[in-house]
């Protein structure tokens, strides 16, 4: 076997879990590498293996570029306008996602003194495409012909003491990119790993670049931040370093408002853990979003003749702010008007609508994490719950037919 030469990487040999290793995503790299190309398993799912946690995705980076990729996978399509790479298809679903190596973009690339990347379509080498990565510890390539992980960043020095850390200056890597505060956060909240010292004054420093992010992008991480079982603890980093302040205003004066012993906002939080880990998948969205936001939600809404107005009038500037979809706000607006009757056993006719079982998984961990006994359990949907029965009822209306003139 020809030994392939890996300038300025520090090599630690490693046998990771083949049986944590998709099968599919060893397909793709063994086959690329058959064929002259480097490929490597790369970014998160490194990650996990090292910390022997099981990859939710595999992702694949090659030296191929994606017109090569594609003439090899028959079973794959390119993607993507900005930057174009490969998803390779399996059965059930799976994409396994190969990117050709890219570098980040130079001076005269991005647009003067902001150092917002607004573009990165740029192919490089290996070791380029390790340092644009975000952090160090999702920066580490596993080549799985030789079983030795590739470190051109210093990611396994911080696996080892389980720490956040940026490649590179965090300032300017949060000024690039604002989400990766929301990323750092998400990563020390569900690994369990603690943030550097310098990372963590930078995000302080920086938190207030978030309102030039995509609005999209923020909402999508704001729900990682919930999803991942780890939302009490990512929630409290939110809150802690200020990064509430910029995303959710409300929620940040209603915590600071809250006696030092009233922790009942991070008591919902750890039961919306501790049924995420139990069921081995996220909560509904609707489920996440009205917890989070029930306290000040149930605020604006006190004394309020229509509860449904008042909830309206609360959630419409975290929509504008946070581009937050009507497929969610809408059914967290009813659900919020409610939810005192639901928990009192009254549902009336709202039992009989499709947003019933959702209100009861809500007002079931407020009883949980309150210590009370939970209302009666209700047959419940998977997935998207409250907005995919929402679309289909409103699929289901029919216009009342005009009443002819005699």
């Amino acid at each position: 076997m020809v030994v392939r030469s890996h300038p300025e990487a520090v090599v630690y040999p490693r046998e990771l879990d083949e049986d944590r290793i998709d099968p599919d995503a060893a397909k793709v790299v063994r086959r690329l590498v058959r064929h002259g190309y480097e490929a490597y398993l790369v970014g998160g799912c490194v990650r996990d293996l090292l910390v022997e946690r099981s990859p939710k995705d595999f992702d694949v980076a090659t030296s191929a570029r994606p017109d090569d990729v594609r003439r090899l996978f028959r079973n794959s399509r390119i993607i993507g306008r900005r930057f174009r790479l490969v998803h390779v298809l399996f059965g059930g679903g799976k994409v396994i996602e190969t990117a050709t190596f890219r570098r980040a973009p130079s001076q005269e690339e991005t647009d003067g003194d902001d150092p917002l990347i607004r573009t990165d379509n740029v192919f490089g080498e290996a070791f380029q495409d390790a340092a644009r990565r975000d952090f160090t510890i999702n920066g580490l390539f596993y080549d799985l012909e030789q079983r030795v992980v590739l470190d051109w960043v210093g990611g396994m020095p911080d696996i080892e003491r389980r720490t956040v850390h940026t490649i590179g200056d965090p300032c300017l890597r949060f000024r690039e990119d604002p989400v990766r505060i929301l990323r750092a956060i998400k990563f020390a909240a569900k690994l369990d790993f603690g943030i550097s010292p310098e990372v963590y004054d930078a995000m302080v420093e920086c938190r207030g670049t978030l309102a030039r992010a995509a609005k999209p992008r923020l909402f999508e991480e704001l729900l990682r931040l919930l999803r991942e079982g780890a939302a009490h603890r990512a929630i409290w980093l939110a809150w802690e370093t200020g990064v509430l302040d910029v995303l959710l205003p409300e929620l940040s004066t209603y915590l600071s408002d809250l006696g030092e012993n009233d922790d009942g906002v991070f008591r919902l939080l750890s039961e919306v853990d501790r049924r995420t880990k139990a069921r081995e998948a996220p909560l509904d969205d609707v489920v996440l979003m009205a917890v989070l936001l029930y306290g000040p939600l149930r605020e604006a809404c006190s004394g309020s003749r229509d509860r449904v107005e008042a909830a309206y009038r609360f959630l419409e500037t975290i929509v504008d702010r946070l581009n937050m979809p009507r497929r969610i706000a809408d059914p967290v607006r009813r659900v919020a008007a409610i939810l005192p009757r639901i928990e009192e056993g009254r549902g009336g006719r709202f039992a009989r609508t499709s947003l019933y079982s959702v209100a009861v998984e809500i007002a079931s961990i407020f009883g949980a994490a309150s210590g009370t006994e939970e209302p009666p359990a209700v047959p419940r949907e998977t997935g998207a719950t409250a907005s995919a029965t929402i679309r289909s009822a409103r699929r289901r209306r029919r216009r009342r037919p005009t009443r002819p003139e005699a």
